[in-house]
């Protein structure tokens, strides 16, 4: 099957580490798989030291990789997220920027 590749300019390159930010399988179809998207900058570094920061980073990177495919975060089906260290008070960060991030999605929040 095919599928085509799409690396944002707006996101680090990740061609180096072995890996692309978004995959459409079959190519040119609504189905994107979205790689693990953290908070970085543009160079691939953290850009915050600070929990909320990094999510809300991570956030906004997945909004250019589904933009990349004319998508929004209305369209995410299913999100998964791994956490170092995960407690009550990340998980409700998390919660909390899922809602700003989906809140708006009218059918179903991820």
């Amino acid at each position: 099957m095919s599928h085509s590749v799409i690396n944002p300019s707006e996101l680090h390159d990740p061609i180096p580490y072995g890996y692309s930010h978004t995959a459409a399988v079959p190519a040119g179809t609504g189905l994107v798989f979205v790689s693990g998207q953290y908070g970085s900058g543009k160079d691939g570094m953290v850009v915050s030291a600070d929990f909320a920061g990094q999510v809300k980073q991570a956030f906004a990177n997945l909004g250019v990789a589904l933009a990349s495919h004319g998508l929004d975060h209305s369209n995410i089906v299913q999100l998964r997220t791994y956490v170092v260290g995960p407690d009550f008070e990340k998980l409700g960060i998390i919660g909390s920027v899922v809602h700003d991030s989906c809140g708006s999605c009218h059918r179903h929040r991820p």
